[in-house]
């Protein structure tokens, strides 16, 4: 091994103390983004299931309504809308600084930093929607 080698392998790190990372308001904004599209979709199989059974008969769809009464049920078609906004909010300043603006390190973390607000403005939003 060359000496150039031993000395990469001496500074590494041998031990990551994964609690004291902190990431960035655009590192976070970007992995939440790709877990809200994750669950998105696991959401749509449940909002095709959800169509199905309303369209099939007059009952059934009184038994999807009635669905709607349930807390949980709430509670997961509030986490799919929350997603789906969160998405298209973040999915919208990735479209902006592929078209090269917001690029530059400030403007970069102030647009995270607005999107995350806005999507937690949306998410209250359908969350009041909801219930």
């Amino acid at each position: 091994m060359e000496q150039s080698e031993q000395n990469v392998k001496k500074q590494r790190p041998v031990h990551l103390d994964l609690q004291t990372i902190r990431f960035p308001a655009t590192a976070i904004a970007s992995i939440l983004h790709r877990v809200s599209g994750v669950i998105m979709l696991f959401a749509v199989g449940i909002l095709i299931w959800l169509l199905n059974e309303s369209l099939a008969s007059p009952e059934s769809f009184a038994g999807v309504q009635s669905l709607f009464d349930n807390f949980v049920v709430k509670f997961i078609i509030w986490g799919i809308l929350t997603a789906l906004g969160y998405h298209l909010i973040v999915g919208i300043r990735h479209l902006v600084m592929d078209a090269g603006y917001w690029e530059e390190l400030s403007s970069g973390v102030a647009s995270a930093k607005v999107a995350i607000a806005l999507a937690v403005v949306f998410s209250i939003i359908a969350g009041i929607w909801v219930w």
